[in-house]
């Protein structure tokens, strides 16, 4: 069994860190589970590295399985990771999740807000990226930039 300790880490920086640990398991030890140790968290909520870290997994099930430690070992600081397949590099996913979101025009803001889980550095930089490869259209609405999924501005003209 692998291990990963993701204590320390900023939320982002965390998920990062968990997805290229992921990925070079899944090539280099495939089908070992991986033991992600994150913490509870001292708010008594859950810890804010758990709690995305989970809900990311949970998106993820198409490449993965995973369990709670709560429910393998009784730790609350600690999830499961079963690999079954490489995940979408994190510039990749968010690349996606804009196209698939921008299916109806959106202001950079709206996009901001959607993707929340990214930094706005991050974000810009994907919109800058689709835009290049012409995956996405910006357009004017309201008076307001606007982006809108290529293929799907084709569809409507």
């Amino acid at each position: 069994m692998r291990e990963l300790d993701l204590h320390g880490l900023s939320v982002n920086d965390a998920l990062k860190t968990f997805m290229e640990f992921y990925n070079r398991s899944t090539r280099d030890y495939p089908g070992e589970v991986i033991r992600v140790v994150h913490g509870y968290g001292s708010s008594g909520e859950g810890g804010k590295i758990r709690l995305k870290l989970r809900e990311f997994l949970a998106n993820a099930t198409a490449s993965l399985d995973w369990k709670s430690g709560e429910d393998v070992e009784g730790n609350l600081g600690v999830t499961f990771v079963y690999p079954r397949k490489t995940l979408l590099a994190r510039e990749e996913q968010l690349a996606s999740g804009i196209l698939e979101f921008c299916s109806v025009p959106r202001t950079e803001s709206k996009i901001a807000g959607a993707f929340r889980n990214y930094d706005a550095r991050e974000i810009k930089q994907s919109i800058r990226t689709l835009l290049r490869q012409a995956r996405l259209k910006e357009i004017l609405k309201g008076g307001r930039a606007a982006y809108v999924a290529a293929d799907i501005q084709s569809q409507c003209l």
